[in-house]
Order: structure tokens, then C-alpha cells, then sequence
């Protein structure tokens, strides 16, 4: 078990709802994912609960693949930690997407290791904050020195519903090779007024015009996992509640 409650000290905690985290500590060690050498596999991940804290230590052998869909939607705190370690031409996918209202606390951290050359990492990270709610991403990739051909990407981008709701942006690269790919971008907006409009012309409703917008937006994380139709209707059902 971990026993030393984090604070705001601590950079991956930065933003989290401490008092959440508390009433949940200590916590179990990191669950164990291990993909063979040569092996692909799929996991997804939907936090649906009040409080929850999901914590994983994945190593991908040499041309190993693991694609990973995560829909947070916890009511108060939710956190999705995820450490992966990527050995020669392993690949990791992740699509995650984050909805919340109210006082809703939601994060996804993430570390990359790339540690041998030629293996690949793209995150793709969409978030939908309502009310006074809390969104954050933080994502580290790092490039040991002999990791050469190493390509990494991370979009981060969220959908602010309201004045009072708040999204963290971290994304962070620590590069140690000379012959790598790595980029990454963050965009916080708001709906599109003009979108709105045209949807209302036609007939929608405001929330119905607001919901098939949101829809949109987090469309392209779900597109083709293995479990697709349970994230997408779990996502819609957030949305709603929105």
C-alpha cells in the first residue's frame, strides 16, 4: 500500500481534490499491465463512480501494442494514473475523455517512458467541464538517450461550459535523443455561437444543439475501440446530464 498522503507539493497531485484523495488513502499499488513482446491488446476504462482513484504501471515489450480508451466521469474526484514503459517498436494509444459538472474533480495523468528506440505513444485527450467543475491533464513523455526514432504525440483539448469551470493543461516532453518525433498541443475554448445558431435554424432545441455539438467533440477518442458503442453511450448519458 502507499502511505504517504500526497499534497499540493507534489506536482502530479497539483490540482487534485485533496480532500477526496484523503477519504480514499492510502490506496492499492499501481495494477500491473503487461503486454508481451509481439502481442496487441485493448482495455478500456469507465469511472462512473463518486470518488475513484485508478492507478496503472504498464510495460509494453518489444513491438508490443496496447490501445486504451478511458471515459472519466466520476461525480466528485475521479483520476486515471497511468506510468508506461515502452521497450523497442512498442506502440500505446490512449483516448481519453473527461465530463464533468458541478464540483466535479477529473483527472488523467500520464508518464511516458520511452526507453528503446523506435516505439511509438500518441494521447489524445478531450475534456467537457460544466458548473464549477475541475478538469486536468497531465502528461510527461521521456526520451531516454538511446531511444532514437521515437515518436510521440499528445492533443489536449477542452470544452468550457461555464465561467466557473476551470481545465489544467500539462503537457511535457524531457528528451534525451538527438532522432525523435515529439509534439504536443493544448487548447481550452468554448462552444461555437455560430454553430449553435445554425443548429437552432434547423430546429434543435438549445440543449439538443449543445449536446449533438459536445457529441462531436469527443467523437473522434471513441472512433473505432473494440468498445466503442458502451463508451459512447455512457459519454452521451454524461453529456445529457450536463
Amino acid at each position: 500500500m502507499s502511505l504517504a498522503l500526497p499534497t499540493r507539493k507534489h506536482e502530479a497531485w497539483r490540482y487534485s481534490d485533496h480532500a477526496a484523495v484523503a477519504s480514499l488513502w492510502p490506496v492499492a499499488p499501481a495494477q500491473a499491465i503487461d503486454v508481451a513482446a509481439g502481442e496487441a491488446r485493448t482495455l478500456h476504462l469507465i469511472v462512473d463512480g463518486a470518488t475513484a482513484i485508478h492507478d496503472h504501471a504498464i510495460v509494453l515489450g518489444a513491438g508490443a501494442r496496447l490501445d486504451m480508451h478511458v471515459l472519466n466521469v466520476a461525480s466528485r474526484y475521479g483520476r486515471v494514473a497511468l506510468d508506461v514503459k515502452l521497450h523497442e517498436g512498442a506502440h500505446f494509444e490512449l483516448g481519453g475523455v473527461q465530463i464533468g459538472g458541478g464540483t466535479a474533480n477529473l483527472e488523467i495523468v500520464t508518464t511516458m517512458h520511452h526507453a528503446e528506440p523506435s516505439a511509438t505513444s500518441r494521447q489524445v485527450v478531450r475534456s467537457v467541464l460544466g458548473g464549477s467543475a475541475v478538469g486536468s491533464y497531465l502528461g510527461k513523455v521521456a526520451v531516454a538517450r538511446h531511444a532514437q526514432k521515437t515518436d510521440s504525440v499528445q492533443s489536449v483539448k477542452a470544452m468550457l461550459l461555464s465561467r466557473q469551470a476551470t481545465a489544467n493543461a500539462k503537457p511535457e516532453l524531457e528528451i534525451y535523443a538527438d532522432d525523435v518525433k515529439c509534439a504536443h498541443g493544448a487548447t481550452v475554448g468554448e462552444l461555437d455561437a455560430q454553430a449553435l445558431f445554425y443548429l437552432a435554424a434547423r430546429g434543435l432545441s438549445p440543449a439538443a444543439a449543445r449536446t449533438l455539438l459536445l457529441q462531436a467533440f469527443v467523437a473522434e477518442v471513441f472512433a473505432g475501440a473494440e468498445a466503442q458503442g458502451a463508451l459512447e453511450a455512457a459519454a452521451l448519458a454524461a453529456l445529457e446530464a450536463l
